[in-house]
């Protein structure tokens, strides 16, 4: 390649059928402008709720005390919004588990019976509109298989598995296996599965690093060893993943029927966690996709916690949401967040990180599991969408009254803030206030 090559924002690391965006760095021009950094937004979701009794968060700034779930969110306090009191009201007394869950998203109402029905999540109508600029509109990640059947509500299993919906009859498919989320985003197919993306962009890489800084060049070879550490486990998970499918033929079975680890599912839900978190890191960074969604763990999760010294299922665990053993689920899912959250911050933009021209947000489908409560909902926002969103706050909701307690006008206020303009959604005609 030439040397007097003319790097731009769209001009990447290019390889044999692979592309990379390059992480901000100062000595190229084509970074001078640093108030055109993409916003990203991503969502994290678990299931059945938290242990109410150690979730919450008082004051703002250096003042922001923090209760003990939330403890890893500690040095990014600066950087999150807890936000007490929002509700579906929609999902509210439809039943329990998939009515809870099946509109989370999108606020609409959905249907019983063999025709599913919800509407199009605020995720994928962010996509819709920035994923034009990306190769990937959006990704759809979880760390657990997706239900079939009905629930005793007659509400169908696939609102409890997917969060994220691209039409009303049709929720986005859940990349559940690593290998193939990093094989979809770095678009590798056929014999280009068993070749290293840097080695292919690598030629690319060394001719750039002749001609940036040395500080520049520190942080391209950062850059590029972050990718390679996280080639390198989604290869030992391909592996795995290969094996179960072999197993699968054997037993003349689908590979998705089989439990985990002979599904080819990490059996350690922590590795499986943090490499989607990677994913969706490395994701944003590269400008691959500018919207994300993770499932750590669905409602009626069938997920076990031995790590935790927890040995009843999550879904059973959370009917006993007070226990201590739930309290350690909930800070485990709450932890991806504050790992995703840091990693991103790590990522330099101009004179702020990837998180700051991010919006990530954690939620559950209910506030207390014994009760299966979602009258009000935990959620976190970490990341400042491009200095759109204040941070270091709490906010509280709870007795502003319901018209002004909406999901929904949350969501209005994200898309607002990602250059969206609607009037309503979901059941929401106005923006949330103090946001």
């Amino acid at each position: 390649m030439p040397r007097n090559r003319s790097w731009s924002r769209r001009t990447l690391l290019r390889g044999a059928g692979v592309s990379m965006a390059l992480p901000w760095m100062e000595s190229l021009p084509c970074f001078a402008d640093t108030t055109k950094f993409p916003k990203r937004f991503g969502v994290l979701f678990m299931g059945n709720g938290v242990n109410e009794d150690h979730w919450g968060a008082e004051g703002n700034g250096a003042d922001m005390k923090l209760s003990k779930t939330l403890e890893p969110l500690e040095p990014l306090k600066h950087k999150i919004n807890v936000v007490h009191g929002l509700f579906q009201k929609r999902a509210t007394g439809q039943g329990i588990h998939p009515a809870q869950t099946g509109a989370l998203l999108s606020g609409a109402v959905i249907q019983k019976g063999a025709i599913i029905k919800a509407g199009i999540t605020v995720d994928q109508l962010i996509a819709n509109k920035v994923g034009q600029e990306t190769a990937q509109q959006s990704i759809v990640l979880a760390c657990e298989q997706p239900m079939t059947g009905y629930h005793e509500t007659n509400f169908s299993m696939a609102y409890s598995s997917h969060i994220s919906w691209q039409t009303p009859d049709s929720p986005v498919p859940n990349e559940v296996y690593p290998s193939l989320a990093w094989d979809n985003l770095f678009e590798n197919r056929g014999s280009l599965r068993n070749m290293s993306i840097l080695d292919r962009v690598m030629d690319d890489a060394n001719s750039l690093g002749r001609s940036i800084s040395a500080n520049d060049k520190a942080k391209l070879d950062e850059y590029l060893t972050s990718v390679r550490e996280v080639e390198k486990r989604v290869d030992s998970m391909r592996k795995s993943k290969d094996s179960a499918e072999d197993l699968a033929k054997q037993k003349n079975r689908p590979v998705f029927s089989m439990d985990r680890p002979a599904n080819g599912l990490p059996e350690d839900l922590r590795d499986h966690a943090r490499l989607m978190c990677d994913i969706i890191a490395i994701a944003f960074q590269t400008d691959k996709t500018r919207v994300a969604s993770l499932l750590l763990a669905r409602d009626l999760s069938a997920m076990y916690y031995p790590f935790l010294g927890v040995k009843d299922g999550h879904h059973s665990a959370s009917h006993d949401n007070t226990s201590e053993g739930y309290e350690r689920i909930s800070r485990f899912h709450l932890s991806q967040l504050a790992y995703l959250a840091t990693k991103l911050d790590s990522m330099k933009e101009g004179e702020g990180s990837v998180l700051d021209n991010s919006c990530l947000m954690f939620l559950s489908n209910m506030w207390i599991g014994r009760k299966h409560d979602n009258s009000r909902l935990p959620l976190v926002l970490a990341g400042g969408l491009g200095g759109t969103l204040k941070t270091g706050r709490t906010l509280d909701y709870i007795k502003a009254g319901n018209d002004n307690r909406k999901l929904c006008s949350l969501f209005l206020s994200i898309m607002d803030r990602m250059g969206i303009q609607a009037d309503a959604f979901g059941d929401a005609t106005t923006k949330l206030e103090n946001i």
